[in-house]
């Protein structure tokens, strides 16, 4: 696959998979808890992945009693700490690089998003520009 096409469909089905997956072994593997569902969306240059239910117990425990803000405060702080490893899922599995990348969470329902920008890629077929053609009219 040339990097200015997009995958076919199957192996756009994979990447989308491996994404999901793993985002899903991340948060387990440093949450101790990971999301129950997980579906990742690309349009164009934008991977989008909803992650559902995966709030700990310590988090849902502070919810219940109020403390949202240290739950985002908490969420905030794990994202940046671990930023380059959740590039790093998206880029392993698009082959592109991410240029920027943003994460936020939802209490009710407990949804998290995962939100990367990827590089642009040069469209070879702009480097190969043929001139415009120009109808013209027969001599009456």
């Amino acid at each position: 696959m040339s990097p200015d096409r997009s995958p076919p469909v199957q192996a756009r089905g994979e990447m989308l998979a491996q994404i999901s997956t793993g985002l899903v072994q991340l948060h387990s593997r440093y949450y101790g808890k990971g999301p129950t569902k997980a579906k990742t969306h690309m349009v164009n240059g934008t991977v989008v992945s909803i992650l559902r239910g995966g709030f700990t117990t310590v988090e849902r425990t502070l919810l219940d009693t109020g403390k949202v803000e240290s739950v985002y405060q908490m969420r905030r702080s794990f994202q940046q700490a671990m930023e380059d490893e959740f590039r790093s899922v998206v880029e392993e599995a698009t082959g592109r690089n991410v240029i920027a990348y943003m994460s936020s969470i939802h209490v009710d329902p407990d949804l998290a998003v995962e939100l990367f920008v990827l590089e642009p890629v040069e469209e070879l077929a702009a480097a190969e520009v043929t001139p415009p053609v120009t109808a013209v009219e027969p001599a009456a």
